[in-house]
Parts: structure tokens; C-alpha cells; sequence
């Protein structure tokens, strides 16, 4: 069994893998999860070709079914976990009047409900580890978005402002059981998701994967009765 262990969702690219790679700079074993096995099993080799020991584990984690995999393959290979990152989402941009409904499902499901069934069936895994050291950890990706709302990206808006939520409720719940858990709110990150806005917002003049995985080498080195419950991410001039 490692030392300390981490199972990653939505890390095959983007602040995902950011993190992940970052977690394996820290000495944790991990679990890579994500829904495209190419592009998975590109970020695993090149975790593991810098030493880390990486579990990989292709899914669709908008399937209750493959969440429980997922968690499976997780507590067979390492049998601890000390770090749940969910960093896996999508966001679809419509008017309100010209909403799908396969697409607000599609936000729903992935944005939040994967969170809450990751939370299930790893919880028992978080509170040993935060028996043992108190400092078991839990980090929901949220966004900007969920701060302050968003016109047109509205579904997304309010499926992290739920994620937000859901954080506050967690802390709440398992305050006691040595797991603390944190939000990142960011503005527009400098991954595929943010494309859209890039004739507006030059890559170079957005939030990068790094400054959010530093924050996690932050969190990581927190002592154990320290918690930072939410973090937001702004551009310069960005206001929620």
C-alpha cells in the first residue's frame, strides 16, 4: 500500500491532469479517470514516464455503474485514499429558449451528480485516511461561473453554483471525520474548454492549469486543522 494515494477524475488533459501530475509530484499513487481511453492512455504514459505509479481507469462517469468501477479499481490497486479530485466536467452554452434537453441532462449528470456518487462510494476510503491523519482531502472543481451566474452558460452557472453548495454541505457532514473539502472557482482557464472565448481572451491572457495546480500543493501542505473551504481564480479586471 503507498503512502498517500489520489483518484483524479477528468485527467486526461486540462487542470485535471494539472493536478494530477502535481499530486504525483507529492508522492501519491494514482488513479487517472476520464472518459476518452486514447487520450487517457497518452496522460498515463506520460505520468508514468516521470516515475509516478498511475492506475488507469476509462469511463463514463455520467454511469453510476462505471463510477462504482472506477472506485473499484482504485481501492484494489492502492487500498487508500487521501486525495478525491473531481475535476471532470462539461459546459454546453444555449439561450434559455433553445435548451436541450440531452445537453442539460448531459451537465447535470456530469457536473454533479458524478460528484455526489464519487462522495458515496469513496467516502468510507476518505475516512480512514482521515482517521489515520486528518488531513483526508476532497477538491470539486466549481468555477467563476458558479460565484456570479453566467447568461447563455446558464445550465453550467448553476451546476457549479451547486457544486459550491454541495462543498459547503460536505464540510458540514464530515468535519469530524478528519476530511476537509474545497471548491476552486476559477475564471477561464487556458484549456479546450475555453476556445470558445478565445478571439476575445487570448490564451496567454488566461488563469493557467499550473496556477491552479499550485494551489493544491497549497492545500496539500495545510495542517490539519486548517481548512480552506473555497478558492477563486480571477483575471486581472475580472470581477464575478
Amino acid at each position: 500500500m503507498p503512502e498517500r494515494a489520489a483518484l483524479v477524475t477528468g485527467a486526461s488533459s486540462g487542470i485535471g491532469f494539472a493536478i494530477a501530475d502535481l499530486l504525483g509530484q507529492e508522492g501519491h499513487a494514482l488513479t487517472l479517470a476520464a472518459r476518452r481511453p486514447d487520450k487517457l492512455s497518452a496522460a498515463v504514459e506520460e505520468l508514468r514516464g516521470k516515475g509516478y505509479d498511475v492506475e488507469e481507469a476509462a469511463a463514463n462517469l455520467t454511469s453510476e455503474e462505471d463510477v462504482q468501477r472506477v472506485v473499484g479499481a482504485h481501492r484494489e490497486r492502492f487500498g487508500r485514499l487521501d486525495v478525491l479530485v473531481n475535476s471532470a466536467g462539461v459546459g454546453v452554452g444555449a439561450p434559455v429558449d433553445a435548451m436541450q434537453t440531452k445537453r442539460v441532462d448531459m451537465q447535470l449528470d456530469l457536473n454533479l451528480r458524478a460528484i455526489i456518487l464519487f462522495y458515496r462510494e469513496c467516502v468510507d476510503l476518505l475516512r480512514a485516511a482521515g482517521a489515520e491523519h486528518r488531513n483526508a482531502l476532497v477538491i470539486n472543481l466549481s468555477s467563476i461561473a458558479g460565484k456570479g451566474g453566467a447568461g447563455w452558460l446558464s445550465v453550467y452557472a448553476a451546476t457549479k453554483a451547486a457544486v459550491i453548495g454541495w462543498t459547503q454541505s460536505m464540510n458540514k457532514e464530515l468535519a469530524d471525520d478528519g476530511i476537509k473539502n474545497v471548491a476552486l472557482c476559477p475564471g477561464f482557464v487556458d484549456t479546450p474548454m475555453t476556445d470558445f472565448i478565445r478571439e476575445q481572451v487570448p490564451s496567454e491572457q488566461m488563469i493557467q492549469t499550473a496556477d491552479i495546480a499550485e494551489a493544491v500543493r497549497f492545500l496539500l501542505r495545510t495542517s490539519a486543522y486548517c481548512r480552506v473551504p473555497e478558492i477563486v481564480f480571477e483575471r486581472p479586471g475580472e470581477t464575478l
